[in-house]
């Protein structure tokens, strides 16, 4: 199967495609063909070797953290699909790539008002925002979530889900970015640089916000402890920004802040299996209802893989980049 590997780490110039040999499932795994995948900012982190793959040595180390494709064989023990359900899920690596195994459990049954092209769009960043925001944060209707990097492909996702549970949004995001932030339907949109959005955000909700999601790290996390309410919760998701910085711990024991330091990939199989079906369960239904959907920027062909990542490297996208491995049609 034709696959894109790390031949090194560094630029996007490490990213070659070659020829490697398919999967073959066991027991309780799909082997799915898989029609896209998408790009995520740990991708570039894992090119860059300061995120390694989690399954460990491998002899071909291919990326990608989320697929959406067509079930091409199962395992002796699956039960709950079978060959030509349309899937999608989450990863801890190697969907870049024609085909993968996934455990039965942590897949997913595409939504029938999304098409198998643009599913892939939605595991990852959905499953972040919604396990961040109301599986750990707490966020319910008519409290307020504020999220950091409002038109990436985890703050569209956060500015739905925030909507369609009837809770109230405040982003943070690029001058560029504004409108589209405010078109998904955030109820307050702040220009992160060079603006003072900590003094925007106080005086529009003065006793603080209920629930952070940060990617960022850096500076902002000192914001956010002045932002956030008393008994309010932080979850940190990513630190784009920086893993060091100053902070002041006073403000987390005056204010009693929950801070919760998270990620995905590297969770158990159980954990992930377990998030998954919930999500499944509970939030799925949302994209046919019309209150959820895939918010996509762009897409590449799988050859065109270095370019795709220099887009996201440039903050160059509003949503998802997404990558055809398979011919749309």
């Amino acid at each position: 199967m034709r696959a894109v590997v790390l031949r090194g780490y560094g630029g996007p110039e490490v990213l070659g495609l070659e020829d490697v040999e398919q999967p073959v499932p066991g027991p309780d795994d799909v082997l799915v063909a898989i029609r896209a995948t998408a790009l995520n900012r740990a991708d570039l982190l894992q090119r860059m070797g300061g995120y390694p793959d989690p399954r460990g040595a491998l002899s071909r180390e291919i990326p990608g953290l989320e697929f959406s494709g067509v079930v091409e064989a199962v395992g002796a023990r699956v039960t709950m699909w079978k060959p030509g359900d349309r899937v999608m899920a989450i990863e801890s690596g190697g969907a870049y790539a024609e085909f993968i195994c996934t455990h039965e459990r942590q897949l997913m049954s595409v939504p029938a008002s999304v098409s198998l092209d643009d599913a892939a769009a939605i595991p990852e960043v959905f499953l972040t925002a919604w396990d961040a925001l109301v599986v750990q944060g707490g966020l319910t209707s008519g409290r307020w979530a504020l999220v950091h990097a409002g038109a990436s492909g985890v703050g569209t996702a956060s500015i739905q889900i925030a909507r369609a549970i009837g809770a109230r949004i405040a982003v943070t995001c690029s001058a560029g970015k504004i409108e589209a932030c405010r078109e998904l339907g955030a109820d307050l949109v702040i220009e992160r640089s060079p603006h003072d959005w900590l003094a925007i955000l106080q005086g529009a909700i003065p006793s603080g916000v209920d629930v952070v999601l940060d990617v960022i790290g850096g500076d902002e996390v000192d914001r956010n402890l002045r932002a956030v309410a008393t008994k309010g919760t932080i979850v940190q998701v990513g630190l784009m920004g920086g893993a060091v910085t100053n902070v002041n711990v006073g403000l987390l024991l005056a204010k009693r802040v929950r801070w919760i330091g998270t990620t995905l990939r590297a969770r158990p199989i159980e954990e992930k299996a377990a998030l998954t079906r919930r999500f499944a369960c509970e939030m799925l239904p949302l994209f046919d209802d019309g209150l959820l959907r895939p918010i996509i920027d762009r897409r590449y062909p799988l050859e065109r893989i270095a370019e795709a990542h220099e887009a996201m490297g440039a903050n160059a996208n509003t949503g998802k980049i997404l990558i055809d491995v398979a011919k749309i049609g």
